[in-house]
């Protein structure tokens, strides 16, 4: 069995892990405000490193099958950065779901052993819809938000490059 020792590195970056979705959900509660959004991803990615080592993290970021998500949450950041925050947190969001699927049994079950939360994710239709994260599911759906994010991502740059192209225009002006 693996033990987990908590020391003060581990503890100093589950306190920043925290305080990055503390600030990335105040960045969303104040109308993607882009300065607590930033800050609120620099924290977060600050505190997994802490928390699980930086050698750790850079696997885990590099490894081919997290690819994508490492380089959606990373073009939204930078988009974020731009000035275009409701966009970058859009791009981030899917690298976000990319990189950390596998962990979501991993946080029902924690979710499951907290006394008041525990008893609603206990529940039956709660129980059904986590369980069909597996693939043996037959109600499996994870095979419809990649197009349905893929359709959103091309509305929204659409729609970015159409401004910025008739903005430039001086014959609409």
């Amino acid at each position: 069995m693996v033990s987990f020792e908590m020391n003060d590195r581990k503890k100093i970056g589950l306190g920043l892990t925290g305080f990055g979705i503390f600030f990335s959900f105040l960045g969303l509660i104040f109308f993607f405000d882009k300065g607590l959004l930033a800050m609120g991803n620099i924290l977060f990615v600050s505190g997994v490193s802490l928390t699980i080592g930086l050698k750790s993290t850079m696997q885990f970021f590099m490894k081919r099958s997290n690819f994508k998500g490492t380089i959606s949450f990373g073009i939204g950041f930078f988009i974020l950065i731009l000035g275009w925050p409701i966009l970058g947190m859009i791009v981030e969001s899917y690298g976000f779901i990319v990189l950390f699927s596998g962990f979501w049994p991993t946080l029902a079950v924690f979710l499951q052993k907290i006394p008041v939360l525990g008893w609603l994710f206990q529940q039956p239709f709660v129980r059904s819809v986590s369980s069909c994260a597996e693939m043996s599911c037959p109600y499996n759906l994870k095979h419809l938000y990649t197009p349905f994010i893929k359709a959103i991502y091309f509305i929204i740059l659409h729609s970015c490059l159409c401004y910025h192209i008739n903005r430039g225009c001086s014959w609409r002006s």
